[in-house]
This record gives structure tokens, sequence and C-alpha cells, in this order.
């Protein structure tokens, strides 16, 4: 492989995009593989959470605890508590592979489930609450398929608008609306699913513990994922447009809306219909097609970084076929494998080059649309972290 760029001037206004020519480094002594340098890293202004709204959620979830032990017992909340981490992973998994090569800040990948286990969780328990003081009636039909899918689906999607305006730097497209939505939502069902585990063992022990675990657990565990990822996904297009925060919340009031449709005709199954049969023939194909939905947003994510990183190589920072490599699933495939051939196995390089080189075109992105002011920082930084990786790479 050769670097190296063209002489021409850059064709977009950037005060780094100079450009530059590649010099490979001299031979170093052999090494199980090359230690990068101290590099600087993007600013975190916009992209995490303040302790404080850790701290405020601290406060809820120490009175979740209370409430579940005092109202199903330690044992039994324990038990749902182990068997619900099993749907959650599954959550998380799934979100992984959606977002593993520009992952969200940890902190706001926390903030997200934290929300959604414990803030929305508390809403909606103190929401329910009111409804069945004031009202003096509660039924399946009126909780399940009218309450619960409106004040869970509202407690969720507030969680995704804090996200967007806490951390717009973070916050870039549909894909990440759908990121945080599904935190959210894998959160939420985390906590109710150590509700409904807990209520099984107490009730008809671990005959219908299984039964509810299978259900909640294994056939459905992105069910609540995916109603609060259309309310995310709907707040990341308007995000993606540059939108204000008023235009942001209207958008989101349109997934919501869905999200909560979605939610209602989901528990409305399981009471006026077969589920099981509705499982298969509709609930399934709505699956498939949501994620066939990611995968084209995953596509158009990819094009976009090809013609961010293309401006890139034009100024001489990447070669075309580095730009193929960063920004292609097929491309990323091979640059792991063969980073894997080099000395040392150094595939922790290549996925730190390819992760960099992805948060370098969507902070280009936000610069074009104007709504980032720290797109400069972020710029230098990363520029400076891909140069210094891919000498690291090529070292030997």
């Amino acid at each position: 492989m050769t670097f190296g760029g063209p002489g021409a001037s850059p064709a977009y206004e950037s005060a780094l995009a100079q450009p530059t020519v590649y010099t490979p480094p001299a031979p170093a002594v052999t090494a199980p593989g090359p230690a990068l340098p101290a590099l600087p890293v993007p600013a975190r202004r916009g992209r995490t959470v303040s302790i404080w709204l850790f701290g405020v959620l601290g406060f809820v979830l120490l009175a979740l605890i209370g409430y579940f032990v005092f109202a199903l017992g330690a044992v039994a909340s324990g038990i749902g508590l182990v068997l619900a981490v099993i749907p959650l992973a599954i959550v998380f998994f799934g979100v992984y592979l959606i977002d593993r090569w520009e992952p969200e800040p940890k902190t706001m990948i926390a903030f997200a489930i934290a929300w959604g286990a414990i803030a929305a969780v508390g809403i909606t328990l103190l929401v329910d609450l009111a409804i069945t003081v004031a009202i003096g009636l509660r039924t399946e039909v009126l909780s399940s398929v009218i309450q619960a899918p409106i004040i869970e689906e509202i407690a969720k999607g507030l969680g995704v608008y804090v996200i967007f305006l806490i951390g717009r730097r973070a916050f870039d497209g549909p894909v990440d609306g759908i990121v945080y939505g599904a935190l959210i939502g894998g959160g939420f069902a985390f906590t109710e699913n150590i509700q409904y585990f807990a209520i099984s063992v107490i009730e008809g022990g671990g005959t219908q513990l299984t039964a509810t675990f299978v259900m909640r657990g294994l056939l459905s565990p992105f069910a609540h994922a995916m109603f609060t990822a259309l309310t995310g996904f709907a707040m990341g297009l308007a995000a993606r447009r540059h939108a204000s925060k008023r235009a942001v919340l209207g958008t989101g009031c349109v997934g919501l809306a869905a999200a909560m449709l979605l939610h209602g005709f989901w528990n409305g199954s399981a009471i006026f219909a077969d589920f099981f049969a509705l499982y298969i023939t509709l609930q399934v194909p709505l699956f498939i097609g949501f994620i066939l939905g990611i995968v084209a947003l995953r596509r158009e994510e990819a094009r976009v970084t090809r013609e961010r990183l293309g401006e890139y190589s034009a100024a001489g920072w990447f070669t075309p076929e580095e730009v193929m490599m960063l920004a292609t699933p097929a491309g990323r495939k091979v640059g792991m494998q063969w980073a894997s051939t080099l000395q040392g196995d150094r595939r922790p390089l290549m996925k730190q080059f390819i992760r960099d080189a992805t948060s370098l075109a969507a902070v280009r992105q936000r610069a074009i649309t104007g709504r980032d002011p720290l797109a400069a920082d972020d710029e230098r930084a990363l520029l400076t972290r891909t140069r210094a990786t891919r000498a690291a790479l090529l070292a030997y």
C-alpha cells in the first residue's frame, strides 16, 4: 500500500485539509504491536451527560429498589433481575451491530439505558398510580391497550428528546436516534421484566416463570426497543436537517404516535386475538421490515461517509482505496483481515483507524450543515489520530 495525495488545493473550506504526502516510518524493532502515542480526542462538550443527571437517576433507582422489595420481595425480585439481564443483553448486542463503527459516547449509552430502566419506569408508575386514584377503575383493556402505550411511550420518548438536548453533537441522524431509542426501550423492558418475572415466580412458580421468560425474554426482547426506536428515528431525521429544538420535538411526536399505535397493537394482540398466530403472520414480518429499514439507513450512512472521506481524499489525507476500506462493510472486513496478518495482530489498530475515520466523516457532515461550532477542533484531533494510527499499522 502506498499513501499520498495530489498537490491540488482542497475542494472545500477547511484550515486543516491541505495536501499531505505520507512517508512510512523507518523500520522499528519488532514487537507484538506498535503502541500509539498520546493522541488528542474530540471535544466532549455536547457529547456527555452531567453527573448531576446520573445523581438524580440514582435517587429514583433507590426508590424503585424499595418498591420492588416491598411489593414483590427480595428473592422474587432477585430472580427477576437475573433473568431480565438476558433480553437486555440481546438488545444491547443488536444495537452494537448497528453502531459498531461509530459507537455513541459511553456516557450517552449509559444514560439512555438508565433513563429507560429508571426514569421512564418511575414516570410510568407515578402516572399509573395517579390515574388509578383519580378514575378509581383499572381494567386490563384500558391498561394494556390504551394507557400503557401512551404513558410508557411518552416517558421513553422524553428520554430520547433529553438526549438530543444534552448531546446534540452525538445525535447526527436517524441511525443515532434508533440507537438511543432502542437502548431506552431495552432499559425500560429490563425493569419491566423484573416485575413480570417476579410476579410469575410468586403466582405460578417455575412453570409460569418459564412461560413468561420465553414470551418476553426470547420471543419479543426487541418489542420496547422497536417501539421507542420509531420516536428516535423521527427525531434523528429532523436532527440531520439541523432542525430547531421545537421542530425536532414536533417531528418526534409523529414518531411517538407511530410508537404508541404499534405498542397498542402488540399488547392488544395478546388480549383480542391469537397472539402466536399474529406473532408469526404479522409481528415477525414487522420486525423483519424494521431490520431491513435499518440496513437501508446504514447504507445511506455509508454513502455519506464515502462522500465526506472522499473530500479528505481529494485533499490528500486518504487514498481512494483507503476511503473504500474505511467507509464500506466489505472494505472494513478486508481491512480487518489484512490487519490480522500483520505482526502482532493489529486488528485493534485497524478498528481504531476505521472508527476515527468514520467519526471524522460525521464531523465533516455536521460542519457542512453548520450545526457544530466545535467541528474544527474535532477535525484537527481526528486527522491527527488517523495519521498516527495509520503509521502504527504500517510500522515494522
